[in-house]
């Protein structure tokens, strides 16, 4: 076969090229699995993004060596599940919060999920197979439609069966805010795609159907294409103002409660006095307004006038003190329902306003097989939550419009904010306590970040444990209290920038022109080769 023909390019690339072409059998499923979870450690909170000038080229050359669809499948399944299994194996901790009642769910957790995940990576696999035997993907396109095929299944991932954005490859430049400036335009599926895209281009300087000095031209383009979009967020940054909304200061709350203990017997009054007691200690300003994370009272609120009163007693005169709490209300059926809400207390214990989380996680807050599976939720101590309406924009006293998001809700790219009435800010409470020391609530706190970039609004975030802290539109984090720190925040509240994003005007809309212009110039080069001449025969 033509494309095993690398005698022609000695170098060190043409070698790797044809040692992973030769493999097969375990051996090439072995390969795929080590270079998904090498591709891992390009995400937060390694940022390591160089290794995926060797996993996207190496993933590149093993479905180059496959045989048929079926086997192009499998290289990809087994790069997804290497890559999810790296990659959120802290999801398991989770269990152990209550593992004598949930032991039956770590393999599920620790291995299911990446297996249904790797299905995605398997099917991008099987689709970049399909095209190049039909001749599309020769000589440079090859790159461009891997690219493509890697997007369009990321994008899947964040849509179907309720979607699951978190590994997404263009998370690794979190730590590079000027290129992350450019998620303000396009999102973070298209930093993926244009991230894939670049990676994956070395795997030409192999390719013996390409000139050598295409091949470099085309490496060379991908690092200026970074280096422009790099450029343009300096400038965009060094433009940024560092206004403050005035009359507003806030008290974030974090008293690292361990999650064994949060919902313990005995144990509920004192959690809430630990942040009542943080709520109180000394200002250098007064405080206007108290944020307390994701269910830190775990009592029905408006049901309970003592502590209203309780929560009362620490709200700044004339201000508010937010806090994530259970929520119940009989429904039209006469059935109570349950929410996992935020709730706004003022100094009279009255109820000042209240969101209900909309995007419940499955198995965590509600069992999505729940014919099949004789046992309730998770993060419900058995119990299940009912949605909410969806992203809406909440006003409270002494306060720009807020758009409520808790916990998992700030994963979704464009669904963060009601796009009809927009809000002035975001506002996450979280609880990671469940996953412990572990590189989740990092990643977590990271995702968030990009949230706050795409719309061009300030977040803040405030957490049981890891990450609580204050990003502004820019996603420059300004405060933060680390995994496992108790203590408090004081800070004033970012203005938001005048005018709206792109992206938060448009969506996905661009990444899908980027994504069809790929596929139209596959399409285009099947009938004009573009960087070399097409292969006349391909495994």
């Amino acid at each position: 076969m033509t494309v095993l023909d690398t005698a022609s390019n000695p170098s060190w690339l043409g070698r790797a090229r044809a040692f992973l072409l030769s493999l097969s059998g375990w051996r090439r499923w072995a390969m795929a699995a080590a270079l998904g979870g090498l591709a891992t450690v390009a995400l937060p909170p390694a940022y390591a993004l160089p290794v995926l000038l060797a996993a996207f080229p190496g993933l590149i050359w093993l479905l180059e060596g496959a045989t048929s669809g079926r086997r192009a499948f499998a290289v990809g399944w087994f790069f997804g599940f290497g890559h999810h299994l790296l990659g959120l194996y802290w999801i398991s901790a989770a269990l152990f919060t209550d593992i004598d009642q949930f032991w039956w769910a770590l393999p599920f957790s620790a291995v299911g999920l990446p297996v249904l995940l790797g299905l995605f990576t398997g099917t991008a696999g099987w689709l970049f197979h399909v095209l190049r035997v039909r001749g599309f993907g020769a000589g440079l396109a090859g790159p461009l439609l891997f690219a493509g095929c890697w997007a369009l299944l990321e994008w899947l991932r964040g849509h179907v069966f309720t979607g699951f954005p978190w590994n997404l490859i263009g998370y690794g430049w979190v730590d590079v805010l000027p290129v992350l400036q450019s998620v303000s335009l396009f999102g973070i599926y298209g930093l993926s795609l244009l991230t894939a895209l670049a990676a994956s281009l070395p795997a030409a300087l192999a390719d013996p159907t390409v000139k050598p000095t295409r091949a470099w031209g085309a490496v060379a383009a991908g690092l200026l294409l970074f280096v422009a979009l790099g450029g343009w967020g300096s400038w965009r940054l060094a433009t940024a103002s560092d206004a403050a909304v005035p009359g507003v200061r806030l008290r974030l709350v974090q008293a690292a409660i361990d999650q064994k203990l949060k919902w313990a017997n005995g144990q509920r009054e004192k959690n809430v006095q630990e942040n009542l007691d943080l709520s109180a200690l000394p200002a250098p300003e007064p405080i206007t307004h108290v944020i307390w994370p994701e269910t830190t009272v775990p009592f029905f609120i408006e049901r309970d006038a003592r502590i209203r009163q309780v929560l009362g007693s620490v709200t700044p005169s004339g201000g508010l003190l937010i806090t994530g709490a259970p929520r119940s209300e009989t429904g039209a059926d006469g059935q109570w329902r349950y929410y996992n809400s935020l709730i706004a207390v003022d100094g009279s214990g009255a109820v000042a306003g209240s969101y209900d989380k909309a995007h419940l996680v499955p198995f965590g807050e509600y069992m999505p097989l729940r014919r099949w599976m004789p046992v309730g939720a998770i993060a419900g101590n058995g119990a299940e939550f009912s949605p909410g309406p969806g992203p809406r924009t909440l006003r409270l006293a002494g306060l720009p419009p807020v758009s409520p998001l808790i916990c998992y809700e700030g994963i979704f790219p464009g669904a963060v904010a009601d796009p009809t009435d927009r809000p002035q800010w975001l506002l996450n409470l979280t609880n990671d306590a469940w996953y412990g020391h572990t590189a989740g609530p990092h990643q977590h706190f990271a995702i968030n970040q990009v949230r706050a970039v795409e719309e061009g609004l300030p977040l803040v975030r405030v957490a049981n444990t890891g990450i609580s802290g204050l990003v502004d539109a820019h996603g420059r984090v300004r405060q933060s209290l680390g995994l496992g720190e108790r203590g408090i925040i004081d800070t004033t509240l970012p203005k938001a920038p005048d005018g709206t994003t792109l992206y938060s005007r448009a969506g996905d809309t661009l990444f899908g022109f980027g994504l069809l212009a790929c596929f139209l110039v596959v399409v285009f080069t099947r009938r004009h080769p573009w960087g070399g001449k097409r292969r006349e025969s391909l495994p």
